[in-house]
């Protein structure tokens, strides 16, 4: 019998690349994701528990807390969409709005699932590359707009740099392209403080990402949320998988967002531990960035690996970023508790007096 060719995907997915997160034992002090590194509000795990068979047993509904989420953001329901995770967000933003012809337009280094998501689409990826201060590249992102702009993407803070964009400047590149949606992704708010969620609607093209992994400690039950117009949110809802957000997670998310003095308790053990971490940065001699996010990128040098690898050895794991454009030598670490950073600090000390590295990296 005649074997069929086997067949093949599109020419897109082939050409994709491909994402792998770090594996390792997670069962360590995890610096590595961003993720909150003590546990999620014990409210959240009360729900859980008291969830029933019988409900395991229902479709989810998403639409009730939706609304909820809605009502602590000041907007009406039909302005949010709660997704599998802000990746799902963003998935299905490019699906339903970059064709053929269009541009993404990405600062970098930022974000790799944005270009991802992009890439399985007929669009064009444009990219403007930050300067050595890794600051937003504000000018030359206004420059590289073009009337095939379809999508604008900023992480705000950034990630992996821990910068930002100014309220101002996103408001102008929003009247600048009109035409454009502006995705202004604001995974690490809780750890800012400042927000253009209020311009939902003001801003006919403006859509607010949000994240329930980092701050309220959800990782692992993938809960993202999009807030913009009506007249864009439902074209999104038009490829959004119906039942993507679960009902764990949907009850999760309810006592979560209801516990506001667990998110408020933590965002100061993060603060705190983040002031003391830069300044021991600081009086070790090495170089970082300034950041409003809960992480801080450290320029190791060439010894990165080295470096990963000798704080993976004390029970730390931490993120390589010398493969993201112009962050060669670069490591991420993520800002837990004082207590937590306390042992992260000796850890580097440590390795900074072995290799002699205090100063050499400035």
């Amino acid at each position: 019998m005649k074997v069929a060719s086997t067949p093949q995907p599109r020419a897109r997915v082939l050409s994709m690349p491909e994402y792998h997160p770090p594996l390792g034992n997670r069962d360590t002090l995890r610096l590595d994701f961003n993720e909150n590194t003590v546990a999620c509000s014990p409210a959240v795990e009360r729900a859980i528990r008291n969830m029933t068979a019988a409900e395991l047993t229902r479709y989810p509904e998403r639409e009730p807390v939706e609304a909820l989420a809605a009502q602590q953001l000041d907007l009406a329901p039909e302005q949010v969409i709660l997704t599998n995770g802000v990746d799902e967000a963003i998935h299905v933003l490019c699906q339903a709005f970059l064709d053929t012809g269009d541009e993404l337009l990405l600062p970098v280094p930022t974000y790799t699932m944005y270009a991802i998501y992009a890439s399985a689409t007929d669009a064009t990826l444009c990219t403007v590359q930050a300067d050595s201060t890794l600051a937003f590249p504000f000018e030359a992102l206004k420059a590289a707009i073009t009337p095939r702009t379809k999508l604008i993407a900023i992480a705000n803070p950034n990630s992996p740099t821990g910068s930002i964009a100014t309220r101002e400047q996103l408001i102008t590149l929003a009247e600048a392209a009109p035409h454009a949606i502006l995705l202004v992704d604001e995974a690490y708010f809780h750890f800012y403080g400042e927000t253009v969620i209020d311009l939902i609607g003001k801003l006919p093209n403006l859509i607010v990402a949000r994240t329930f992994s980092k701050a309220y400690g959800l990782a692992a039950l993938r809960l993202g949320l999009l807030a913009g117009p009506v007249h864009l949110l439902r074209w999104t809802r038009r490829v959004l998988s119906p039942y993507s957000v679960n009902s764990v997670a949907l009850t999760a998310l309810t006592a979560a967002l209801q516990d506001s003095a667990y998110i408020d308790w933590y965002v100061r053990q993060i603060k705190q531990a983040r002031t003391e971490f830069l300044a021991a940065l600081d009086t070790m001699g090495l170089q970082y960035w300034p950041t409003e996010a809960n992480f801080v990128l450290v320029n190791i040098g060439t010894l990165h690996r080295e470096f990963v690898s000798a704080m993976r050895d004390k029970a730390i794991l931490v993120r390589d970023r010398s493969a993201d454009p112009g962050c060669d030598g670069l490591v991420r670490i993520t800002i837990g508790t004082p207590e937590q950073m306390h042992s992260a600090i000796t850890t580097i000390q440590t390795f900074v007096r072995t290799y002699k590295l205090a100063g050499v990296v400035r």
